[in-house]
């Protein structure tokens, strides 16, 4: 068993070897890749240092036109507000004495038209009917001279039946 204990210590020593062997190439790829990393940034940090201290005195010169023009767009908000109350305003305004205008002038056309349905009706009953029943009498009148004067025979009749048609 001495055999196999040995083999086994000979076995761990080389595994702890190739382990150390390894750990040291690990340690070299991480320094060469730190070194990289370091490089790669004090390269980024020499490039974006220029970019940021423009950017920081922009934003600086900037600041005062910025607040200037967010209070403008803040005041030009609230008087377009105003001003589209009023509009509002004067537009409700407008249609309501619209609204007005035409009620007043709908009871203006219905009253003109009850006084023409009743000029009418008067105008039928106090006028019309009495010409008719007039011109019925006069009618009535000439066709008794007519008959009165022998005028009218059956023959005759007729034609002056045409006559009058042709007259009216």
């Amino acid at each position: 068993m001495s055999g196999l204990v040995e083999a086994f210590i000979i076995v761990a020593a080389i595994a702890i070897i190739i382990q150390a062997g390894v750990m040291v190439a690990m340690l070299v790829v991480v320094r060469n890749a730190a070194t990289e990393s370091t490089r790669v940034l004090k390269e980024l940090q020499n490039r974006m240092g220029p970019i940021l201290l423009r950017t920081g005195r922009i934003l600086e010169d900037s600041e005062d036109r910025i607040h200037s023009i967010m209070s403008d767009a803040a005041e030009i908000t609230s008087v377009a507000r105003v001003q589209a109350q009023k509009v509002d305003r004067i537009f409700t305004e407008a249609l309501e004495r619209l609204r007005v205008q035409i009620q007043r002038a709908d009871q203006i056309v219905t009253g003109t038209l009850e006084i023409l349905e009743e000029t009418g009706s008067v105008l039928k009953n106090k006028v019309w009917r009495p010409l008719q029943q007039a011109s019925a009498i006069i009618k009535g009148i000439k066709a008794g001279l007519d008959v009165l004067r022998g005028r009218r025979g059956p023959e005759q009749a007729a034609g002056v039946t045409e006559d009058e048609e042709l007259f009216i």
